[in-house]
């Protein structure tokens, strides 16, 4: 009777017909088996080494302690400072988003950029660069509701504090431009030892001065003919002798003119730009 066991896997056993047949699988195949182990190992490595990475980072083993300003602010306050680190700073050495942090500290009235670094093993090191204003700002196109500030760099940032400094009123996105005819008008009117406290631009691109003596100025448009600058210079250099024999007080002097000038005493209307 012929033996009707089942042959194990792997052993050839021959059929009635002599034909070997082999019965194998994975199992017995050494070199794949080792292949699939590594790769599981390295795997579970990878997986085991990112949770105790993450569950290191989450721990307070590295939390932050100091905050470290690279200069001390001249507008800004240590209560402003303290108040928005408590706001931005969250997590530990490794895990504090900076930009977040820099986005909050740039929201400071007065700050106009803001710089941080992780400072080893404790610490965020923050620089601050302030706006330096130099003229009051009034937005014509809101009817000059809104009182800000411009800075060296012709940016128009909000008023916090007031200042003893000249005031700009002009329409949206002019603030470069008067800022750069300030320094020019301020060195033209250098001789009559007058300052600028406020400068006007009409929409149809006409300007004003108003001088700490009282005198306002109107310059009028540009003109190919007869410049801004030439007309202020020609009325500076004329201005000693007229104070001399006119003997009023000059309250507005006019210099649309191309050839000359029109000048009104003190109590006497004058005419918009």
């Amino acid at each position: 009777m012929a033996d009707k066991r089942k042959a194990p896997a792997g052993i050839v056993r021959r059929g009635a017909a002599g034909r070997g047949v082999v019965r194998g699988g994975l199992w017995h195949r050494p070199k794949s088996l080792n292949l699939i182990s590594n790769a599981l190992l390295f795997c579970a490595s990878l997986a085991l080494g990112w949770a105790l990475v993450s569950w290191a980072l989450s721990k307070p083993v590295f939390p932050l302690r100091h905050l470290v300003l690279r200069a001390s602010p001249t507008q800004v306050t240590q209560g402003q400072i303290e108040h928005a680190a408590r706001i931005a700073i969250k997590g530990n050495f490794f895990t504090a988003n900076l930009e977040e942090v820099r986005a909050v500290f740039e929201k400071l009235p007065w700050v106009r950029r803001a710089e941080v670094r992780r400072l080893w093993p404790d610490g965020i090191e923050l620089s601050l660069e302030e706006h330096e204003a130099v003229a009051y700002w009034k937005n014509t196109d809101d009817g000059g509701g809104d009182v800000r500030l411009i800075n060296r760099q012709g940016e128009v940032f909000p008023a916090s504090s007031k200042a003893v400094m000249p005031e700009f009123s002009g329409s949206q996105g002019s603030s470069a431009a008067m800022l750069e005819s300030f320094g020019t008008y301020s060195r033209i009117l250098q001789p009559l030892r007058a300052k600028i406290v406020r400068m006007d631009l009409s929409a149809r691109g006409g300007w004003r001065l108003g001088l700490d003596n009282g005198l306002s100025i109107t310059l009028g448009r540009e003109q190919e003919q007869s410049p801004i600058e030439a007309r202020l210079e020609s009325f500076v250099a004329a201005w000693p002798r007229l104070q001399e024999t006119l003997g009023v007080k000059i309250a507005h002097a006019d210099l649309r003119y191309p050839n000359g000038f029109a000048l009104a005493p003190v109590n006497h209307k004058t005419q918009s730009q």
